[in-house]
């Protein structure tokens, strides 16, 4: 869900290639409401007040995108918006961050391969992976069309411990990184921030910085970074944060989007609450985009599924096995975790926020309007996000009833992946993501629901 300008539109193809509805919400306390309409035709539609931060009118929009790309495709400098598809690179930090960006390739990888069955490198495919042709050694070896030799995840994975790095390398996924995008220490930061941001941080920093900019040189057009870490261990929030500000210093027109994974109130770690706190700051500081993401709102969630699945209330309103919790159909099938599930969840998330980017479409909006449309302050950027259903509807063409529930659902608490209850304040920007066979008619009518349920 991704707030645009009045009489701006976004078209995306389906999530899993078929053109089912999803709704997700991401939004700052506003009250501007945006619907972005998203469905496998060519209608797409957006409605609200109008206000919107930070953004030139649509008329001078217009003009500011034709100066800057009437050089061609893919001309303008890192971080501008281009004619072609964009590329963007994923930063994994930490334990949690390289667990939660294996879930995110393993189901990028599966909704690529349910849409591309030719098996051609296209540029919906090239925003976050590079075609290699591993017979030639060196970087020579990248292939620009044409067919799908070896895929390569645009990726830096970061961690003071070898052991899930070695995992990642070790399971299914081995083939989509190799050990030129990987820096990794054997002592670990020992859940101290200080060690990570202040120690780790000068000791790697150049090793850091040349990595990220093999990975900017790869790309033709780099969009923006994405960083996933934790901010209750020493590594993902002291490392983490450090990483924000040499992206900030060495690439300062690309966009910096990160997904922060909260500890709970029972964390058994006694200085995760400290680590937070100091990460925060730097958060503040370097950070264009933060998602904020509560482990306990992951484990409510989880909750509920079971729940819901072992009920029976389900049915056959679902698709088998398609539970945003569940890892079947990955690659290899292996033992599940205590905290697959909830990885799985925000890999879903971050599945969903990035469709627009490896997806081509005539409609498709830009991941740099996250930040210039939902934050009206540089400071002001922490988004809250929730996601319904929770699964995926089993018919592509939805009632009007389960739409309406979805809508109320994308508003609801229970369905946010932090603990916070926005109805209590205002909502400053607010954009919903609508995804599936929809009438236009159901979408407006519920927009002014939504309107009247917040103003009352």
């Amino acid at each position: 869900m991704l707030t645009r300008q009045r009489g701006s539109a976004v078209r995306r193809p389906s999530h899993y290639g078929n053109g089912e509805t999803q709704v997700h919400l991401r939004g700052l306390l506003t009250e501007n409401l945006n619907l972005n309409l998203e469905r496998s035709g060519a209608t797409a539609a957006t409605c609200g007040s109008g206000v919107t931060y930070g953004c030139p009118a649509p008329l001078e929009s217009a003009r500011w995108w034709a100066r800057n790309t009437e050089s061609g495709a893919g001309s303008g400098p890192v971080g501008w918006p281009c004619r072609s598809m964009t590329q963007s690179v994923v930063v994994q930090v930490g334990q949690c961050g390289n667990q939660i960006g294996c879930c995110f390739w393993d189901l990028a990888l599966r909704e690529h391969a349910a849409v591309n069955k030719k098996g051609i490198y296209d540029e919906a495919i090239s925003s976050f992976f590079r075609n290699v042709d591993t017979r030639v050694v060196g970087d020579g070896g990248t292939i620009s069309k044409g067919k799908i030799c070896s895929l390569k995840a645009r990726a830096v994975l970061i961690d003071m411990e070898e052991g899930v790095v070695n995992e990642i390398l070790q399971g299914p996924l081995r083939d989509v990184f190799d050990s030129k995008q990987l820096i990794t220490d054997i002592s670990g930061s020992g859940n101290n921030w200080a060690v990570g941001h202040k120690v780790f941080g000068s000791l790697y920093q150049e090793k850091i910085l040349e990595k990220l900019r093999k990975s900017a040189e790869h790309c033709d057009c780099l969009q923006c970074f994405f960083i996933i870490h934790s901010m209750g261990g020493g590594t993902g929030s002291g490392l983490g944060t450090f990483l924000l500000k040499v992206l900030e210093d060495e690439f300062p027109e690309v966009y910096r989007f990160v997904t922060s994974i909260y500890p709970s109130g029972e964390d058994d770690v006694i200085t995760s609450p400290y680590n937070s706190i100091l990460a925060m700051k730097e958060l503040n500081e370097h950070a264009d985009c933060v998602l904020p993401i509560d482990n306990q709102s992951l484990f409510d969630i989880i909750s509920k599924i079971d729940l819901m699945v072992n009920s029976g209330k389900l049915g056959a309103a679902i698709k088998p096995k398609s539970l945003v919790t569940s890892s079947t159909g990955v690659v290899k099938k292996r033992q599940e975790k205590p905290f697959d599930a909830m990885n799985n969840i925000v890999a879903n998330l971050l599945l969903n926020l990035t469709s627009s980017a490896r997806f081509e479409g005539s409609l498709n909006m830009d991941l740099n309007e996250i930040s210039m449309n939902l934050v009206p302050f540089p400071q002001l950027h922490y988004l809250v996000s929730s996601l319904t259903p929770l699964y995926t509807l089993a018919d592509v063409n939805i009632p009007p009833r389960r739409l309406d529930q979805m809508f109320s659902d994308a508003f609801s608490k229970d369905h946010q992946l932090i603990r916070a209850d926005p109805r209590h304040s205002l909502y400053l920007a607010c954009a919903l993501m609508v995804r599936g066979n929809v009438q236009i008619s159901d979408l407006r009518r519920n927009i002014e629901r939504i309107f009247v349920i917040q103003k009352a």
